[in-house]
């Protein structure tokens, strides 16, 4: 598979502040990786919060689903692997795998919308949902090759 179409990842590692009593990442980490994973998907296409805030915009977490497949410990390198498989518009679909070496260990989406700063439903500017159209795009191209 080139380069471009590779499905966007970012890597953590797992801190000691992550795990339970057990020495499992705790499960609400999850969240926050994900938003790694999104926050570095976005900027890889060009696009920031900052950039959305600067033009009015937010972009509020709707709503977030994690199938826990196999436990993460301290110091496990994980890949947050990104897609849009969805169309974006005014809301978009973040779909996760977290990998440990080759191994899928949970999966899970997150849904925003874009809002004002009054939280009210808006569609991006052109500019904006041609980047979410592009990451959407790649996205459809991976699962073809799949």
């Amino acid at each position: 598979m080139n380069e471009a179409m590779r499905p966007f990842c970012a890597t953590i590692r797992v801190r000691y502040a992550e795990i339970d009593k057990l020495g499992i990442a705790y499960n609400s980490h999850y969240l926050a990786w994900f938003e790694v994973g999104r926050t570095d998907l976005l900027r890889h296409f060009g696009l920031t919060y900052v950039d959305l805030e600067k033009n009015g915009l937010h972009l509020p977490l709707n709503e977030a689903g994690i199938k826990y497949l196999k436990p993460a410990y301290y110091d496990d390198v994980l890949t947050i692997m990104c897609t849009v498989k969805q169309k974006p518009g005014v809301r978009v679909r973040i779909e996760y795998q977290v990998l440990k070496d080759d191994d899928t260990i949970a999966t899970g989406f997150t849904e925003h919308a874009f809002t004002d700063g009054d939280l009210k439903p808006v569609r991006p500017p052109r500019e904006i949902r041609n980047m979410m159209l592009a990451i959407w795009e790649q996205s459809q191209n991976i699962e073809k090759l799949s």
